[in-house]
């Protein structure tokens, strides 16, 4: 697990600078971690090992659970003077 979570330290690109962006960034690597990636020990995933789930997921299935964003209504075109 250390080497997964390099999220927590600076020397990496993938240091999350935004509390909200790294909330979401470890949600994700949990929902990986126990939904999709299986274990050689348990020979499937923890979450199928807790009774939680019954088959193996996928990373679009994970995908298909965030909400769909909103579309936002733009304003109008600004014309720029060109000289």
């Amino acid at each position: 697990m250390r080497m997964s979570m390099r999220r927590f330290t600076r020397l990496t690109n993938g240091f999350s600078k935004k509390v909200e962006n790294h909330m979401h960034a470890i949600a994700l690597h949990y929902m990986y971690y126990n939904f999709v990636r299986i274990y050689k020990s348990l020979r499937c995933t923890p979450a199928m090992a807790a009774g939680v789930t019954m088959r193996l997921w996928e990373i679009s299935d994970i995908i298909a659970l965030l909400p769909k964003p909103e579309a936002k209504e733009r304003g109008p075109y600004k014309k720029r003077n060109s000289n």
